[in-house]
């Protein structure tokens, strides 16, 4: 399975910060963004990453990151997105990287207080089709909303709606297998001139291959001042914190 973390956008939301960095390098806790979504995806067994970076300062995460040996890795990737419209369309910029194999897209805001290790293993065994992770929030009108029936099972993903169906967000973590490209070639751009990801997830559900897990663990995005804060509140009182060898190699 191949990673790919987006750390692209312009991050208006977080102005003025972003006037003068990307978003996913401002600091929660005390490590860089970024630093977070890489160390879920190492931790879960994935060892092979590109980053999509993209807006300002795309430069900064390769001398930030390097070539991913602080983080157990033997070399990390890098692409750039040209414009930023919208996560189908960052993840569409990994396809030459991810070749025949699946995929795992991660937000680059996305802060997890647990390991996606069982998830990321459960899709493996999955064999096909796409799964996504969901999680009880407060606001769900900030996120994708799944709609369930009476058993429990999705039967629409509704983007940033008025009136959410559910609780439940669906967070920034989505595994893919080769169906992804023959469905992003398809989507169309979105009234908020995006390639939204919930097409594709309601794709992969027409088709009856959508599958998903509830994370039993906190859970936030930094998108937002609010989120930002919640999100390093969160990590303060965690265990799973990136692991970084800050030592020079030999």
């Amino acid at each position: 399975m191949k990673g790919i973390i987006l750390v692209g956008g312009l991050g208006t939301r977080l102005a003025p910060m972003t006037r003068v960095t990307n978003k996913h390098l401002l600091p929660v806790g005390q490590f860089p963004m970024v630093y977070y979504p890489l160390h879920s995806l190492v931790d879960a067994g994935i060892r092979d990453i590109m980053l999509v970076t993209g807006g300002n300062n795309p430069g900064a995460f390769l001398e930030l990151l390097r070539d991913g040996r602080e983080f157990g890795l033997d070399h990390l990737y890098f692409t750039y997105q040209q414009e930023p419209k919208g996560i189908a369309d960052a993840a569409r910029c990994a396809q030459h990287f991810v070749g025949d194999d699946c995929c795992l897209v991660m937000l680059g805001d996305n802060i997890l207080a647990g390991s996606i290790r069982p998830f990321v293993e459960g899709y493996q065994q999955q064999g096909q089709g796409a799964r996504v992770l969901l999680a009880e929030v407060p606001d769900p009108e900030r996120f994708g909303v799944p709609d369930f029936d009476e058993e429990g099972n999705i039967i629409n993903i509704i983007e940033k709606p008025d009136r959410p169906p559910s609780s439940y967000a669906v967070i920034g973590v989505y595994m893919y297998d080769q169906l992804l490209w023959e469905i992003l070639s398809t989507l169309q751009l979105s009234d908020r001139g995006q390639y939204e990801i919930t097409d594709v997830q309601n794709a992969y559900l027409e088709r009856g291959l959508l599958t998903y897990d509830t994370i039993d663990f906190a859970w936030s995005d930094a998108g937002t001042p609010e989120s930002l804060f919640r999100a390093t509140q969160m990590v303060h009182d965690s265990d799973f914190l990136p692991v970084v060898n800050t030592k020079p190699s030999q």
